[in-house]
């Protein structure tokens, strides 16, 4: 039976080196967490949100899944926003997708996959409503990059339309959703230059009438 002894031998490393810079951080972690970021990203190894951002344990609040998608019957994420926006009163929720996205190149795929096509389905829905303006990019990477950044966008207005964030500024809470997108090639975060603050900002087909 392998223990993966590497890994345990790791994570003693990196506690002793997080209290030698301070003797107290993880008896201030464990007593609460004050994240003012909730970040929904995607599962990809090779985009670690607190590494991105330079970000200690405790500041920022992650949810991950296959090409960051936000759901609207996914409770797994709702539960999270949720509780990020409800309990942990985040002042930001980020959602960050990456160029190259391994599932966003699997669902531009016209061949089935198994079951993830089902979670790809919703990444088709994006293409679907920008294929004229995407079908007009003859370069492939560029044309995955794109639609990457599509879905960011789409995926941040999908965090608008929850009724948990409509709540939130219905109450005058402070809470704004960005669209960014991480390039793996250089370690570089770009903004989409997408940031809702308000329910002023999204489509009033969406919008909640709250009690």
């Amino acid at each position: 039976m392998k223990l993966l002894k590497n890994l345990f031998d790791n994570n003693k490393k990196w506690a002793e080196k997080i209290k030698e810079a301070d003797p107290d951080f993880f008896a201030k972690l464990s007593r609460q967490q004050q994240p003012e970021y909730l970040w929904i990203g995607c599962s990809d190894s090779r985009v670690p949100s607190n590494q991105i951002v330079d970000l200690l344990p405790g500041e920022i609040f992650v949810h991950r899944n296959i090409a960051n998608v936000v759901i609207p019957t996914d409770l797994n994420c709702l539960s999270v926003i949720q509780y990020a926006v409800e309990v942990l009163k985040v002042k930001h929720i980020i959602v960050c997708g990456h160029y190259g996205c391994g599932g966003v190149q699997a669902a531009l795929a016209k061949r089935a996959f198994g079951l993830i096509d089902t979670w790809l389905r919703h990444i088709k829905d994006v293409y679907r409503h920008h294929q004229e303006s995407l079908d007009s990019i003859t370069d492939p990477d560029e044309k995955l990059n794109r639609l990457c950044e599509l879905n960011v966008i789409e995926q941040v207005a999908n965090v608008c339309h929850t009724s948990i964030v409509q709540k939130a500024w219905e109450a005058g809470q402070e809470l704004s959703i960005h669209g960014w997108i991480y390039s793996i090639e250089d370690g570089i975060l770009k903004d989409l230059g997408v940031s809702i603050a308000g329910a002023c900002d999204i489509s009033e087909t969406y919008r909640v009438n709250l009690p």
